[in-house]
C-alpha cells in the first residue's frame, strides 16, 4: 500500500501495536509460564513436595537446573549485546528495516512455538528454542525502536511510545489470563494431559506475536533511508560505542555513575530474571497451586511497579536522584536478606510487592539520571544511550553467570540471592563517590 505520511495517526498506532504483539514473550516466556514449566520438568520431588533432585544432564555435564537456565540466558544476552551495535548500524542506513524486523520477529515467535516440544530427552532442542526466542525478541526491538523518529515528530514520540508500552501490558496480560484459564481448567477444554495446556501456551505466544504483528507490517514503510551498505556503515555502531567509552575519560562524574549503575543493575536484572525460579524451588506451596501463586506474584510486581516509579520520581524531586538511588539500593539489600529467609507463599507475595515497588523506580530513575548527566552540548544522544543499553545487557550476562555459579557451587538458590547483596552494597559505595555539587541531580 502507499506509505502513510509521517505523523499519521494510523501509522503511529500501527507502530505502537507491535508492543501488543511482542510483549507476550516478556510475560509468558521470560517471567511466568515457561519458568514454572521449566522448574516442573527439571525438579524431582517426593510425595510431600520435598526436592529429591534438581540437577539435569546436559552435554555430558550434571548441572543445577537454575545454573543451566542462567547460563543459557547469559549466553543469549551476550549475543544480543554483541550484535546490537551491528544491528544499530544497519538500522541507521539500510533501506528495508521492515525485512530485518520481520526476520527477528519470526525467529523469536517460531522459537516460542518450538518450546512446545521442550522435554528432558531433547533438552538441547528446548534450550536452543529458548536461546533463539530471547535473541529474536531483543534484536527485533532494535529495528522497532529505530522506526520511532522516522514515523513520529518529536512532539509525538513520548506519547506514542507510552501508548506502545500500555498496549504491550494489556495484550500480554490478556494472553496470560487465557493461558492460565486453559492450564487451571484444562478439563473444560477436554485435555486429559495436564501438561498439554502449558505447552500450548508457548504455541499461542508465537502465534499471537506473528499474527498481531501483521497489522504493524501492513502500515510501516520499508525504511526511509536508501544508502549503500559498506563495511564502514556495518561497524558504525561499534565505532560510536568506542568513541563514547573514550570520551568518559574526560567526564569523571558520568564515568563514576556508569560504574555504579553497571554494578547494582547487574543484581537488579538478575533478580528480575530469576524470581520465578526462586519461587518454584524454594517455597513450600502446600495445597496451594504453585502455578497460580507464582503468576499472581508476577502480576502483582507489574502492577506495583508503576506505583513505585511514580513515588520514586517524586522522591527524587525532593532529595535528588543520587540520594534516591542510594535509598533504593538499601531497599534492595533488605529484600535480598528477607528473601533468604522466606518459606511460605504469603512471605513471597510480600517480597514480590517489595520488588515491584522499587523495581520500576530503579529502572526509570537510573535511565533519567543518566540522561541528565549527558554533556549539554552533545547532539549524539543515540550513541550514549546505545552505550547505556549495551552496558545494561553485559551486566545481565555477568549477573546471570555469577548467579549460576553460586547456585551450582552451593546447591542453593538462596545462597545465590544473598550473594547479590554484595553488588548492592558496592552500588551504594560507588554512588556515594559521585560529587553531588557538580551535577544537576543533587
Amino acid at each position: 500500500m502507499k506509505n502513510l505520511p509521517k505523523g499519521s495517526k494510523k501509522l503511529l498506532n500501527a507502530w505502537a501495536f507491535y508492543d501488543w504483539a511482542n510483549s507476550v514473550y516478556s510475560l509468558v516466556i521470560s517471567s511466568a509460564i515457561f519458568p514454572i514449566f521449566y522448574g516442573a520438568i527439571t525438579i524431582l520431588k517426593d510425595d510431600d513436595g520435598a526436592i529429591i533432585k534438581d540437577t539435569v544432564d546436559f552435554l555430558g555435564y550434571s548441572l543445577n537446573n537454575d545454573s543451566l537456565i542462567s547460563y543459557v540466558t547469559a549466553m543469549a544476552f551476550l549475543v544480543v549485546s554483541l550484535i546490537s551495535p551491528l544491528l544499530s548500524g544497519i538500522a541507521d542506513y539500510v533501506g528495508n528495516k521492515k525485512l530485518f524486523l520481520k526476520f527477528f520477529c519470526y525467529l523469536g515467535a517460531v522459537s516460542c512455538i518450538g518450546l512446545f516440544w521442550f522435554n528432558l530427552d531433547y533438552l538441547w532442542f528446548g534450550l536452543l528454542c529458548y536461546f533463539l526466542a530471547l535473541i529474536g525478541f531483543w534484536s527485533s526491538l532494535v529495528f522497532y525502536n529505530s522506526y520511532l523518529p522516522d514515523i513520529a515528530y518529536p512532539n509525538q514520540q513520548d506519547k506514542i511510545s507510552a501508548k506502545g508500552f500500555s498496549l504491550g501490558y494489556i495484550g500480554s496480560v490478556i494472553l496470560l489470563v487465557i493461558c492460565l484459564i486453559m492450564i487451571m481448567k484444562h478439563d473444560w477444554f477436554g485435555f486429559e494431559d495436564e501438561g498439554l495446556p502449558t505447552r500450548l501456551s508457548f504455541v499461542l505466544t508465537g502465534v499471537w506475536w506473528i499474527g498481531f504483528s501483521q497489522y504493524t507490517y501492513y502500515y510501516l514503510p520499508k525504511g526511509t533511508k536508501q544508502q549503500k551498505m559498506t563495511k564502514n556503515v556495518l561497524f558504525n555502531g561499534f565505532r560510536e560505542l568506542r568513541l563514547i567509552y573514550n570520551s568518559l575519560t574526560h567526564q569523571k562524574v558520568l564515568k563514576r555513575y556508569l560504574v555504579a549503575f553497571f554494578t547494582y543493575s547487574m543484581a537488579v536484572q538478575t533478580i528480575m530474571l530469576v524470581a520465578t525460579y526462586f519461587g518454584i524451588e524454594e517455597l513450600d506451596w502446600g495445597e496451594q497451586n504453585a502455578t497460580t501463586g507464582l503468576i499472581v506474584s508476577i502480576l502483582l510486581i507489574q502492577l506495583v511497579a508503576a506505583v513505585g516509579a511514580t513515588l520514586t520520581s517524586r522522591t527524587a524531586l525532593k532529595i535528588g536522584n543520587i540520594r534516591t538511588l542510594i535509598i533504593l539500593n538499601l531497599f534492595w539489600i533488605a529484600i535480598c536478606v528477607y528473601a533468604y529467609f522466606i518459606t511460605t507463599p504469603l512471605q513471597f507475595y510480600f517480597a514480590a510487592a517489595g520488588v515491584g515497588l522499587i523495581m520500576g523506580g530503579t529502572q526509570a530513575l537510573s535511565r533519567s539520571t543518566y540522561s541528565k548527566m549527558l554533556p549539554e552540548d552533545t547532539l549524539d544522544t543515540t550513541s550514549y544511550f546505545s552505550f547505556y543499553d549495551v552496558s545494561e545487557k553485559i551486566g545481565i550476562v555477568v549477573g546471570m553467570v555469577l548467579y549460576g555459579i553460586m547456585a551450582q557451587l552451593t546447591g542453593s538458590v538462596r545462597n545465590a540471592i544473598i550473594f547479590l547483596v554484595l553488588f548492592f552494597i558496592a552500588g551504594v559505595i560507588l554512588l556515594l563517590r559521585i560529587p553531588l555539587n557538580s551535577t544537576k541531580i543533587n
